[in-house]
């Protein structure tokens, strides 16, 4: 089975907020007070200025780095991407806060193991908050394993 993932991770009300002005977005709860906007074709479409994604993740469009520079005056905003078939695969996370960049961007790359801080997307949702239930890490504390396809959580 497969397992991919492309979202902006905040506080429910900060991404809320956020999101009023792209009709293309979809905000979807999780736990401990964060909510998830998955990056869908829709999404990407109506946010990308045309540029060159930056960060060096796959899905994150073209300025939309600077949009979620923005909104993290209201609070810290996470951006993550996972990608694993069969147990292998990749993750790359990054978190703004005030306005710049505070954590990554983090990749772990196929093959590689995660270090001592755990994945990418951990580490993310730690600078979030999120207190991992003492048998999981954050990534299954906040439900992130729900669904299997970033486009399956606006169903």
């Amino acid at each position: 089975m497969g397992y991919e993932l492309q979202a902006v991770i905040a506080e429910d009300e900060v991404l809320r907020g956020a999101s009023r002005d792209l009709p293309a977005a979809w905000v979807v709860s999780l736990g401990q007070g964060l909510s998830l906007m998955p990056m869908t074709d829709q999404l990407f479409d109506a946010a990308t200025d045309g540029t060159e994604g930056s960060l060096g993740f796959w899905r994150l469009p073209g300025g939309f780095d600077k949009r979620l520079a923005d909104w993290s005056a209201a609070g810290v905003v996470a951006y993550a991407e996972a990608e694993y078939f069969g147990g292998v695969g990749e993750q790359r996370a990054a978190v703004w806060a005030d306005g710049a960049v505070v954590l990554g961007p983090l990749h772990v790359a196929e093959g590689q193991p995660f270090g001592s801080a755990g994945g990418p997307i951990s580490q993310a949702l730690r600078r979030l908050g999120v207190v991992a239930d003492a048998a999981t890490d954050e990534f299954a504390t906040v439900g992130l394993g729900r669904h299997r396809h970033s486009e399956d959580w606006i169903v």
